[in-house]
């Protein structure tokens, strides 16, 4: 078999650092209550268009102009990371973002949370990749995909988390009081502070001046272009499978908004089992071997996801979708960071992940223009056979770096 799908060699293995327990577990939180505060919009959306006087399409904006400015804090905290370390970076990132989400909860207007909300992309948008080379550089080679898996699929139980605030807290109090509880992770700062060293590979390549780092991330131009595409591809899978999902089972199931949540909830367990499974095995088999059996997997699970008989058999797709999809997404910390060259790590992966979120951005309109013309089921099932078939090329046709040494030159 080609290299493509071998795996590579295994790098000797060893430890980045004693406390890469705490920095997995600094990542996965921050993902967790990153992914939780952006969830909550899509919880309170009706709610709080009806409290502003706007319809759903214009507070739906908000959600649209969050995604749209991930980017920008990944650009912004990412040079920051590659500069002055993971760890300066990140704790500032989490004051802001927690600092957003408490003002959308105080804002007395419409123009006022669209603001706030474009503000809260661009912390969104700077956690992941700091995060993640931190996590990553600290984590033996040998344990890394798992820990991948366990710290990708934080953005999974943020989802769970707020789906439970949103039912125990919202009927009683309003929306309001969810955006106050968003500010928890201004705490997780403390943690960071206290409990996780600097990142030992950047104090180790790290650039004097910012000319030196500029010239770095120009000379991986490439690199960048092809993390970009797998990102996008990523994106298109994760949001080609699940932002339209309760619509689909709202029209061509007819179920009531509690029957929908339940069945997210249920798809969010398998997307958590899936993402440290597939992480482990990539641990084993290779980060690219991994993803293209998660994708290759998951176009046969398309009939029961999509065109299920009974319930019951619906229920199983919604899970077995996710498990396979995030399954695939469960290895890519460890992958992209791999393929990230030190001197660059702080910044490429995290910058790429949110240009891939930007171009992935149009699949629930796509979507949705399919769905007028046929159904909710074929638009999805034909997206995603389409967008699975494209992933699994694209991650195959990329480098193997598993179980490699960061800062070994």
């Amino acid at each position: 078999m080609s290299e493509a799908l071998t795996g590579g060699v295994q790098s000797p293995q060893g430890h980045a650092g004693g406390d890469h327990r705490a920095a997995v577990l600094a990542g996965f939180l921050g993902w967790t209550l990153d992914a939780f505060d952006f969830f909550l919009v899509v919880f309170t959306l009706t709610a709080i268009a009806r409290e502003f006087g706007k319809t759903d399409a214009e507070l739906a904006l908000t959600i649209t102009v969050t995604l749209a400015f991930r980017p920008v804090g990944a650009f912004i905290f990412g040079l920051l990371a590659d500069r002055y370390g993971r760890r300066l970076p990140l704790m500032i990132d989490l004051v802001f973002y927690s600092v957003v989400e408490v003002l959308s909860g105080l804002a007395p207007n419409y123009t006022t949370f669209l603001i706030l909300r474009a503000l809260f992309g661009i912390g969104m948008g700077g956690e992941w990749g700091v995060g993640a080379s931190l996590a990553m550089e600290k984590v033996p080679p040998r344990l890394r995909g798992v820990l991948s898996g366990l710290l990708q699929e934080g953005y999974a139980v943020g989802y769970l988390l707020a789906a439970v605030c949103y039912f125990f807290i919202f009927p009683r109090w309003g929306w309001r009081p969810l955006f106050f509880i968003g500010g928890l992770p201004a705490l997780l700062t403390l943690y960071v502070r206290f409990g996780v060293k600097e990142s030992e590979v950047w104090e180790r390549t790290r650039h004097a001046t910012w000319g030196e780092l500029g010239r770095a991330i120009a000379s991986h131009w490439k690199t960048f272009l092809y993390l970009t595409l797998l990102m996008a591809m990523m994106n298109f899978a994760s949001h080609g499978t699940q932002d339209m999902y309760p619509t689909f089972l709202q029209r061509d199931w007819g179920f009531s908004p509690q029957a929908r949540s339940a069945i997210t909830a249920v798809s969010m367990v398998g997307a958590i089992t899936g993402g440290i499974l597939f992480g482990l095995l990539s641990d084993r088999w290779g980060r690219r071997r991994a993803m293209v059996l998660a994708f290759g997997l998951a176009v046969l699970v398309i009939p029961l996801w999509a065109f299920a008989p009974t319930l019951a058999l619906l229920v199983a797709g919604a899970f077995l979708m996710q498990f396979m999809v995030q399954g695939a997404w469960g290895v890519i910390p460890a992958h992209i960071t791999e393929l990230s060259p030190d001197s660059v790590r702080g910044f490429l992966p995290g910058f790429a992940y949110q240009c891939g979120v930007l171009i992935a951005g149009t699949v629930a309109y796509i979507e949705a223009v399919f769905a007028e013309r046929t159904t909710y089921a074929r638009a999805m099932a034909l997206v995603a056979f389409v967008v699975f078939t494209v992933a699994a090329a694209v991650a195959a046709a990329g480098r193997e770096r598993r179980g490699i040494t960061f800062g070994a030159g």
